[in-house]
Order: structure tokens, then sequence, then C-alpha cells
């Protein structure tokens, strides 16, 4: 079942991220996107990273997730692209419609 969802996406710096999250909007796979600037601390290759990152927030449903992580795959510039998916369980029913509104199904 098509579901509404959250999908995390971490990206080197902001102009990055705007573009990953521009091109999802203009294609109708995401209704919008949140870019935020974090600090992030993780390991890659045995080493500890403390890096300045940015966050996308993509709102959008369960059904695009697998053409989201595409063009992540083809704009990214990680070896490994962190792309996360969460459930909404819950959410007001005008913001579910205006995310079925913006998005294709």
């Amino acid at each position: 079942m098509d579901a509404h969802c959250l999908v995390l996406i971490t990206c080197a710096d902001r102009d990055e991220g705007r573009g990953i999250g521009r091109r999802l909007v203009e294609a109708r796979l995401a209704a919008g996107v949140q870019v935020i600037p974090i600090d992030s601390i993780y390991r890659w290759k045995g080493d500890l990273i403390e890096d300045h990152e940015t966050l996308l927030i993509v709102k959008t449903r369960t059904s695009r997730f697998e053409a989201i992580s595409a063009v992540v795959d083809e704009m990214h510039s990680y070896e490994v692209p962190p792309v996360l998916m969460i459930r909404i369980d819950e959410a007001s029913a005008r913001y579910l419609d205006w995310i079925d509104e913006s998005v294709e199904h």
C-alpha cells in the first residue's frame, strides 16, 4: 500500500542539497524539501569524522522512494549516499492531501 513518508538525505554541502531538492520537487517526486545545515559525527573507512553537512527532509509517498534514490545516486558526491525512508504514521489530513496533490503517483 502506498503511504506517506519522509526521506532523509545527508549531503556534502548546501549547494548539493539544494540541487537535489530542487530536482526532486521539479520532477514531482517530492511535495517539498527542507535543506538544513547540520554537524555530523560518523565513522567512515575506520576513521572518526566530524563534519559540516546538509540534511534534506523530503516529503513524499513511499512509492516514490526508488525514483528518489535513483536521482540521489546520479547527483550525489558521496560514495555511499545516505538515503533513509521514515513512514508517516500520523499527520493532519490537509498536510497529507498537499503531499498527494504535489507528488505524482
